[in-house]
């Protein structure tokens, strides 16, 4: 199993773990979302590419400009950059897994419903 898989699988696990959290696969990708919304994308399940590429794309407020740092790392397309989503490859020089779940959290912070954002602090140790 390449770096990137292996680091994908874990942002995802770590993803569909937080409250209401569920996978979808709209266009082929694989999406963790909350309620309809997405609030982390994953890119397609295989690639032709070899090694395989893959990506991870969150929305991001507080960590945007720490994201956009990361090498290879950019505004998305689509227009969802201008919204503040940022695609960050998934190498085995990414940051680490928890600085990519941190950021997870902070996408899912902003999309999804208020009770739910509650039912995620109420659950973490003090």
């Amino acid at each position: 199993m390449s770096a990137s898989r292996a680091i994908r699988g874990k942002v995802l696990w770590f993803a569909l773990a937080l409250p209401g959290a569920w996978e979808d696969h709209p266009w082929g990708e694989s999406v963790a979302k909350v309620g309809k919304k997405v609030f982390v994308f994953l890119g397609l399940d295989h690639h032709e590419a070899d090694p395989p590429e893959f990506a991870m794309t969150a929305k991001l407020d507080e960590s945007h400009e720490h994201a956009l740092a990361v090498p290879g790392a950019a505004p998305t397309g689509y227009g969802l950059g201008k919204s503040g989503w940022v695609t960050v490859p998934l190498r085995a020089i990414s940051p680490p897994v928890d600085v990519l779940n941190n950021w997870v959290e902070e996408s899912y912070r902003l999309i999804a419903p208020k009770r739910l954002v509650g039912e995620l602090d109420a659950h973490r140790p003090a």
